[in-house]
């Protein structure tokens, strides 16, 4: 890699608390991968009114958008078990780099910036050994990899940035994979999803939360922090259809996980599958989405219960907006909108498109 730990943790911990050197102004975007009609595959950018401002051609589906914290850059990465990000300044509107992934390995769909901005770390698999790994790219320096260690599982996912800037958290699902053999999952009867703290100067996994071993094939995918350092977390069921099976859980350090149910009716009607998790501005309240079950639920975190819920045909991508209660919503049908749960309106977004699309899995909401 060109640089040892040594070196690479005494980078990182430098890099943690270096003061911002840009910063970006402007009006509130919305961005998301989507599909067009013709089955390509883009990066489409709105304003939030709804008016596309630009479109740009991916190479393969995309999963996931992650904003830098201080400069007018996104990254747009690649669906498991794609090998790109594409980093695009949404202010020019131009590529400024393809990155790739290292010979042997391929992305899991998530990445996220260090708080600074000066490293990007992406959720990979090395193909051979199945392990889960972080890589650590250095932003101003051409996005070369200058660290790489072990998620502390397999199949590592969503993974964010904890508020003392200097641990991450990372969802291991637990589902081992192989590109030769497509998505197929290869361990079901073997799985132990996690929860992973790890110190990003020295890449050790510091504290960590597996599920329970009778809930061992509940894989962890999704999820959110809010300011308190609460986590929110969806979950995809692996085992059999007709099992029921809690689907949310909450975690804090220290703690146990706590796995919490909706009301029978609704826990069934979301199909064994959460999709996105995002907390709202006040980090109170969470919206977890289930497209296979066509709904939105919404929890309250401090008592970490199930509020309510609203239909959403295919709608899978969530983001918080600027106001408490909250959320901007997008669907695999081409619509978003917005709804507030505390006065429970939902605003359809008059969309102006060039082509019309189907959204892919996130939603992005970002000056």
């Amino acid at each position: 890699m060109g640089i040892n730990r040594r070196q690479f943790g005494a980078l990182l911990a430098t890099s943690l608390f270096a003061p911002q050197l840009f910063a970006t102004q402007g009006k509130p975007l919305i961005a998301s991968a989507a599909q067009n009609r013709e089955g390509g595959h883009c990066l489409v950018m709105l304003n939030t009114v709804g008016q596309e401002i630009w479109s740009h051609p991916l190479p393969a589906r995309a999963h996931h958008v992650e904003a830098h914290p201080v400069q007018p850059v996104i990254a747009v990465i690649g669906r498991r078990p794609e090998t790109f990000i594409d980093i695009l300044d949404y202010q020019q509107q131009r590529l400024i780099k393809r990155v790739y992934a290292e010979a042997g390995q391929h992305f899991y769909g998530h990445a996220v910036f260090s708080s600074d901005g000066r490293f990007l770390l992406s959720a990979e698999n090395d193909i051979t050994t199945g392990n889960g790994m972080i890589s650590v790219r250095d932003v101003y320096h051409d996005y070369k990899i200058i660290g790489q260690f072990h998620s502390g599982g397999i199949g590592p996912h969503e993974l964010k940035m904890m508020s003392d800037r200097k641990t991450l958290l990372v969802a291991n699902g637990g589902i081992l994979t192989h590109p030769d053999q497509g998505r197929a999952k290869l361990n079901l009867d073997s799985m132990q999803p996690s929860l992973a703290y790890i110190d990003l100067a020295s890449g050790r996994v510091i504290e960590q939360v597996y599920m329970p071993e009778e809930l061992q094939q509940l894989s962890i995918r999704h999820f959110d922090i809010n300011p308190k350092d609460r986590v929110a977390i969806g979950l995809q069921y692996q085992g059999d259809k007709r099992d029921d099976v809690p689907l949310v859980a909450f975690h804090s350090r220290g703690e146990a996980l706590r796995l919490v149910r909706a009301p029978a009716a609704v826990n069934s009607a979301m199909k064994q599958y959460c999709g996105s998790v995002r907390f709202d501005k006040s980090g109170e309240f969470v919206a977890i989405s289930s497209p296979r079950g066509n709904l939105i639920t919404f929890w309250a975190q401090g008592k970490s219960q199930y509020i309510d819920k609203i239909s959403s045909r295919d709608g899978c991508g969530i983001a918080r907006t600027y106001q408490p209660g909250e959320f901007l919503i997008s669907t695999g049908r081409g619509h978003c909108y917005r709804y507030n749960l505390l006065r429970q309106e939902r605003e359809k977004l008059s969309l102006t498109l060039n082509t019309p699309i189907a959204w892919d899995n996130h939603l992005l909401s970002f000056y």
